[in-house]
């Protein structure tokens, strides 16, 4: 593990804790000096088709714009993309979307695959939870097939345990559409979204949770 993922301390008085409806508040580290810009993600290899517009209303947080991907599509036949940093009572979240960018239909069923990495690529221990967060419940898995250019979202939402305590700062997000499928990693750009406790994911469905 790089030396930059090592575990960092929270100071009580210097990290505001939110309450959030069914889990507890994202813990968001104390800045210092001037406030942190908006905090965003960055495509390391950038996604080979642009996602259409999905077939049904987007529901929650706005989940646009997300990376512009360009190039081949990958021999999984899907693509997985990250949208925004969303922010609301100082907890974070962030939209993926699942496109079928291949030309045969795509049997979804279940969640994302989500893995967080440090400076070196190496995988960290940040857990990933199926389930709901502030940004809408999670009604798990709504088994699917997917026609080329279709689109699954899931909402990715940053939490904190009531143990909590302890950080860890990651620099990446490894993303595929389950733990079978070509995997792509995401940089992330900004002081509150690298660092983690643990990860809410709600199921890939048509409609972003509520």
């Amino acid at each position: 593990m790089g030396e930059r993922a090592r575990m960092w301390r929270v100071i009580p008085v210097a990290v505001v804790l939110a309450v959030l409806t069914g889990c507890s508040g994202f813990l968001v580290p104390a800045g210092e000096g001037e406030p942190e810009p908006t905090p965003s993600v960055r495509a390391v290899a950038p996604p080979s088709v642009t996602p259409p517009t999905a077939d049904v209303p987007a529901q929650g947080p706005d989940p646009s714009p997300t990376p512009t991907p360009t190039g081949d599509c990958p021999a999984s036949g899907t693509v997985v993309t990250m949208g925004e940093v969303q922010t609301a009572m100082m907890s974070r979240a962030v939209v993926l979307t699942l496109t079928n960018c291949g030309t045969k239909p795509y049997r979804v069923d279940g969640y994302p695959s989500v893995q967080a990495l440090g400076e070196d690529g190496e995988r960290l221990p940040v857990k990933v939870n199926p389930g709901g967060s502030m940004f809408g419940h999670d009604k798990g898995p709504d088994p699917r097939t997917l026609k080329p250019g279709a689109t699954v979202r899931s909402m990715l939402a940053w939490v904190s345990t009531q143990e909590g305590g302890e950080l860890i700062m990651a620099d990446a997000l490894e993303l595929a559409a389950a733990p079978d499928a070509g995997a792509r990693v995401y940089r992330l750009e900004g002081h509150d979204i690298r660092y983690m406790d643990e990860l809410n994911m709600t199921a890939w469905r048509a409609e972003l949770p509520e």
